[in-house]
């Protein structure tokens, strides 16, 4: 039975407003901004469903509006190796343990920081094969935590020079892995859980609230400057939930 209390439920409602207005500003991450702080609070295979339905309704406004502004050919290029990484993704977080989730999460979160922190990421177009390991890695981690995002937006962006059509092509992309991970959500049984659903549709209005936000924030405000606190906050982020996972491995 999942039933929080009022201070974490006030803890999440705030979580979930603030990372769906990143994804409203950027076009992806609310997964990155939300999970760290619930995986404090609910067990990730509880965490992990209930953002799924935030996704699909958040991303529904993103992928939906812009759709004629998708790149097919690049969607169809990584279509393929997406499904067959969530597939394995799937896998993964119905059978490991929380220790071993917990860590994998915080590598992720932090990893992914520090690259868009530190890294320097080329500027050329690159070859179509990438789609093969930007497609399977990212799908594995859009089921395991719903952050594949950042993976194949690495890709795209080397891909698609347009802002606009980058921009419709990732939120396409996420809207159809929502999807799928419902599908295989649902199959596997991971939303058995009482409670599950009413916490989930508790929170969607606030993830809808902040994706329309983030959206009107995006003329107004330096994304860059904004983008870089972000990231500085989710290394602290990343690590704490790492430095759990690593305890729970000892205990």
């Amino acid at each position: 039975m999942i039933d929080p209390s009022a201070g974490e439920l006030a803890v999440m409602a705030l979580t979930v407003t603030v990372a769906y207005t990143v994804l409203g500003f950027s076009g992806f991450g609310a997964i990155l901004v939300a999970l760290p702080v619930l995986a404090h609070l609910l067990s990730l295979r509880v965490a992990v469903p209930v953002l799924l339905v935030c996704d699909l309704f958040a991303a529904s406004l993103m992928g939906l509006k812009n759709r004629h502004l998708v790149d097919r050919p690049e969607l169809l290029r990584l279509v393929p190796f997406l499904m067959v990484g969530m597939a394995f993704g799937v896998l993964l977080l119905a059978r490991s343990s929380e220790p071993v989730l917990l860590t994998a999460l915080g590598t992720f979160v932090l990893a992914m920081s520090l690259w868009n922190l530190f890294g320097r990421a080329g500027t050329g177009i690159v070859s179509a094969k990438w789609a093969v390991p930007a497609g399977l890695v990212g799908g594995t981690f859009s089921s395991m935590f719903g952050t594949g995002g950042p993976v194949y937006t690495l890709f795209l962006a080397r891909r698609l020079r347009e802002t606009s059509r980058l921009r419709a092509t990732v939120g396409a992309i996420v809207l159809g892995s929502a999807v799928v991970r419902l599908v295989l959500f649902t199959s596997s049984g991971l939303f058995k859980p009482e409670g599950l659903l009413r916490l989930a549709l508790m929170l969607v209005p606030l993830a809808v609230i902040g994706s329309l936000l983030g959206h009107r924030l995006q003329a107004r405000v330096p994304q860059d400057r904004v983008r870089r606190v972000i990231w500085m906050l989710l290394v602290a982020s990343g690590a704490s939930v790492l430095w759990r996972g690593l305890s729970g491995w000892a205990a």
